[in-house]
């Protein structure tokens, strides 16, 4: 499901993680708050100028669980030719801290990337006040 984002957002190009965080945490608490609750896969797909083409909701899961596969993420960056993406979830408990299963599918896709030739810039995990950059922690 493609998220509808204003033109000014799309203009301004992303600079730092925090900016994109502040997006995703705005799409997510616009949600009725059953869906909140659910684990949310967003893949922000990036030109080469880092200004957002769309963003996508790959996959929505459960409390504590979302299922996420390379291809399903990367359709989307070659059907609009994005340059990289950003990969983003929820974790609907409130820790932002990634879990083993978070840092491998980071790796997983990251990988995928570089056989596509589309950066994986980050992966950001988010809750409703505060986020998790794996570029800033150097995951990335």
């Amino acid at each position: 499901m493609i998220i509808k984002i204003s033109e000014k957002i799309k203009k301004n190009p992303i600079t730092n993680p925090k900016e994109i965080a502040k997006v995703l945490q705005n799409i997510l608490i616009s949600e009725p708050k059953s869906e909140q609750m659910k684990e949310h896969f967003w893949g922000v797909y990036l030109n080469t100028r880092n200004n957002i083409i769309k963003i996508e909701l790959i996959s929505l899961g459960i409390l504590n669980a979302n299922i996420v596969h390379p291809r399903e993420t990367f359709a989307p960056a070659l059907e609009s030719r994005a340059s990289s993406l950003i990969v983003s979830h929820n974790h609907p408990s409130g820790d932002t801290e990634p879990s083993e299963a978070d840092l491998i599918i980071t790796n997983r896709l990251g990988e995928a990337g570089k056989i596509l030739g589309i950066e994986l810039q980050d992966h950001i995990i988010i809750t409703k006040e505060k986020f998790y950059s794996f570029k800033e922690n150097k995951l990335i």
